[in-house]
């Protein structure tokens, strides 16, 4: 539910200086909208199936409320005892099977590792056989205790218990949506299908929160996939009895070798079982120290597992379920809060950041599921004419930066986005590229059906538009406006109430960020603190909207690279308003950013040309009226570089009397900016969304100088975030200075070619590319980045 505005009654048709708030349905129709629907290019059956009219129509409950209405008893002990008897009676599903070590020793993957290490004429005799068996047996029983180990009864139902107290203190509510949850089940008992759950990551509790919630819904506890780097050995332990499986610590060894080679055959093959078995797998698709929208190297190797299985025939289909995960303020560990690297997380580290969170509560949490697909329909329309001859980002967009291009409308294809930003001949076969667009079309399901939160709306408003303070009356209005934006995109919100006390409510858990004034009245001043620390936390939270406003926000930056082109030109900047933008133009500059930054914070539906998706995005602006169509009158400049490539600002009479080439063009489409107020707010709201990454991007470039001798990515990393620290403190814009956004820029410049990958004695390292060795090519990468920074 959401917040308007609505005149008081019997007043209608005066002049009223002040509005009531009152609640409504955020929604015209009587259903709530559904969000999160599977790609219908893609899966057209998955989008057909699975999803009934009167699924968006069932309400919401809270997980973490329980009374004596969910037992089978009734009393005052019932009622002091509710928790302990609810979790007492739920069940969790298959455990490890007492064959699965010799199951996984059998297997042919296995087999295969041992017959080639056996070294020939050894291994003939029985007793060699069999002393060889069972070396290996071993070997096998070491990796496993690495990946996975039995459930525990008592400990799940101990955690679980201890977790229901636990939510109940940090957070107000935990919700899901019922109609979802009804897609789930229905996925869940499709026969031999197992379930593979997508899940963005907000915070390390959801490794324990998602499986607890499935549980408590009356489904299969799932396997959680994890690293084995991310936890220490004890931590790890336990998680293991809880559900947890992890990679073998051999699979981050940089060469191939026996234990590695042996690590991988056991790993696929207890996938193998795992799916056989009708047993749910939960993945993470992001990293959460490496920012949003960043993909998880552990997540996609666990993936490249699951895809794998399906291509061998283990199982005839798999159900993929997106899952969105929405925080007010996710409960964030000690060391990620403090910046730099991410470390193993251990027993005592968690310990001390519940505390903590105990201390704050931390508002709402929303989980929501987006429709599930069918892994087979998929891959079949996936491999059905696809062709994985596609150009990288180097070859599209370093000419047009250099200005050694003539157009660059060359990205009607679908372009390549390669998995941690390796190098484009990483990604050699069509099998990667599935695994990378899989990738993708889940995270973007389950971004577009996760709720966007009141510290979200709120955060974006002070960050962006209200840096300076503002009085608490407006504060409110502007809320109630944002908000309506929102769901006019179709976006969905995780809360509801008046707008004064939503307000309030974000406001309060947003007050380390935020300072109070009282004035006089019954009005408060706002203003958002300027400290690093209040300024990254708001920075973090407005993140959130880039999942619904970035196609407009790209096409809005471009919109002001074009009017800050015109500039010069003109006498005064008023003289803006009456400039002319050509579509072609407008869509070429778009392109160009969207390219630039797809690997960063903007994801692009796989399947969409970054053409098409450019075009969307100019709609949308259309739509929103930031910018009119216009038909050309003879009186008004226009902007129009795609003819001759340079500037020709002229009146449009003039091009009608130079050649004939201009009466033989195609009809084009013009735009004008629109100079209403709310519009031009609108318009550099969406600006500003993408500032941060941009100005990152920027000083990233300026750094690059520095960068002399070739160096591990870890130091080049390190540099480059005190580089940004450094620049953050002398103008104050300590949103910058964020160690995400500096992992982000490494990442887009090692993709666009500016940094190379060479061989050096300890691994890796990172090299200035020969083109960007020159001042003059540095130069022209800022300008390029600077022409889409709104200031």
């Amino acid at each position: 539910m959401a917040l308007v505005h609505r005149d008081s009654p019997g007043n209608e048709g005066k002049l009223q200086p002040q509005r009531n708030m009152d609640l409504v349905l955020p929604f015209v129709w009587k259903c709530r909208p559904f969000t999160g629907r599977c790609c219908q290019r893609c899966s057209p059956k998955s989008w057909q199936s699975l999803f009934h009219k009167h699924l968006p129509s069932l309400g919401f409950c809270n997980v973490i409320k329980i009374t004596e209405e969910n037992t089978r008893y009734r009393g005052w002990l019932v009622r002091r005892l509710c928790y302990v008897l609810v979790v007492s009676g739920w069940t969790f599903g298959a455990d490890v099977p007492s064959d699965l070590q010799d199951t996984i020793f059998a297997s042919k993957r296995v087999q295969d590792v041992m017959c080639q290490a056996v070294p020939s004429g050894e291994g003939d005799a029985p007793p060699a056989r069999d002393l060889f068996a069972s070396q290996w047996i071993q070997e096998i029983r070491r990796i496993l205790g690495q990946i996975q180990a039995s459930l525990s009864p008592f400990l799940l139902r101990l955690c679980h218990w201890a977790l229901f107290q636990l939510l109940n203190r940090i957070f107000l509510s935990v919700i899901i949506h019922k109609g979802q949850l009804e897609m789930v089940r229905r996925a869940a008992q499709v026969p031999d299908v197992p379930t593979v759950f997508l899940s963005t990551h907000k915070s390390h509790l959801d490794e324990l929160l998602l499986p607890f919630l499935l549980v408590s819904q009356g489904l299969a506890l799932p396997r959680v996939a994890g690293d084995y780097k991310t936890f220490t050995p004890k931590y790890r332990a336990l998680l293991a009895h809880l559900g947890g499986v992890f990679l073998p610590e051999e699979m981050d060894q940089m060469q191939d070798s026996k234990q590695q080679t042996l690590s991988k055959a056991v790993l696929a093959s207890y996938v193998d079982e795992l799916l056989r078995r009708k047993q749910a797998l939960l993945i993470f698709l992001e990293e959460v120290s490496a920012g949003p929208s960043q993909l998880s190297a552990a997540g996609q190797t666990w993936l490249r597992l699951v895809v794998n299985a399906f291509h061998a025939g283990i199982v005839p289909d798999i159900m993929v379920v997106p899952v969105g995960v929405s925080f007010d303020v996710a409960p964030t560990l000690v060391s990620i809060d403090q910046g730099g690297p991410a470390r193993a997380i251990g027993l005592w580290t968690t310990l001390w950041t519940v505390c903590r969170a105990l201390c704050r509560r931390l508002g709402c949490v929303r989980i929501d599921f987006a429709q599930p697909l069918s892994l087979q329909e998929y891959v079949s329309n996936y491999f059905s004419g696809r062709s994985c001859q596609e150009r990288s980002l180097e070859e599209l967009l370093l000419p047009e930066i250099l200005g050694k291009s003539a157009s660059i409308l060359d990205g009607k294809k679908p372009q390549h986005r390669p998995t941690s930003f390796q190098s484009f001949r990483a990604m050699e076969t069509k099998q990667d590229l599935l695994i990378d667009n899989l990738s993708r079309h889940s995270l973007i399901a389950g971004l577009s059906c996760s709720a966007i939160m009141a510290v979200e709306v709120m955060a974006a408003l002070l960050f962006h538009k209200h840096q300076e303070g503002v009085l608490l009356s407006r504060l409110m209005r502007d809320f109630a406006c944002l908000t309506e934006e929102i769901l006019l995109r179709q976006g969905d919100l995780g809360f509801s109430g008046q707008v004064r006390h939503v307000v309030c409510h974000a406001l309060h858990l947003l007050r380390p960020c935020t300072t109070f004034y009282l004035l006089s009245g019954r009005d408060a001043l706002v203003a958002p603190k300027k400290t690093p620390a209040a300024q990254k936390e708001l920075s973090r939270h407005s993140t959130a909207l880039l999942s619904l406003f970035a196609q407009e926000a790209a096409a809005a930056c471009a919109v002001n690279a074009l009017l800050l082109e015109l500039l010069p030109f003109l006498g005064s900047p008023e003289q803006l308003r009456d400039a002319v933008l050509v579509q072609e133009e407008l869509q070429a500059k778009a392109l160009s950013l969207v390219q630039l930054l797809q690997g960063g914070l903007l994801l692009c539906q796989p399947c969409q040309s970054l053409d098409s998706y450019c075009q969307v995005a100019i709609d949308k602006l259309t739509q929103s009226g930031l910018i009119i169509a216009e038909e050309m009158p003879s009186d008004l400049l226009r902007c129009d570089v795609a003819r001759k490539r340079k500037l020709l600002w002229k009146p449009a009479e003039d091009f009608g009397d130079s050649d004939s080439d201009f009466e033989e063009e195609p009809r084009k489409h013009y735009f004008k900016v629109s100079q209403v107020d709310s519009s031009c707010a609108l318009f550099e709201f969406l600006c500003s969304l993408l500032s941060p990454v941009l100005k990152t991007l920027q000083r990233a470039a300026a750094f690059l100088w520095e960068v002399k001798d070739p160096q591990p990515e870890k130091q080049c990393l390190d540099n480059l975030y005190q580089f940004l620290v450094k620049k953050a403190e002398e103008d104050h814009s300590f949103e910058c200075a964020d160690w995400t956004l500096a992992g982000v820029s490494v990442k887009i410049y090692k993709k666009l070619g500016v940094l190379r990958e060479v061989p050096g004695q300890g691994g890796t390292v990172l090299l200035l590319s020969e083109t960007f060795a020159s001042k003059e090519n540095q130069e022209k990468l800022e300008k390029f980045i600077h022409q889409f920074t709104y200031n």
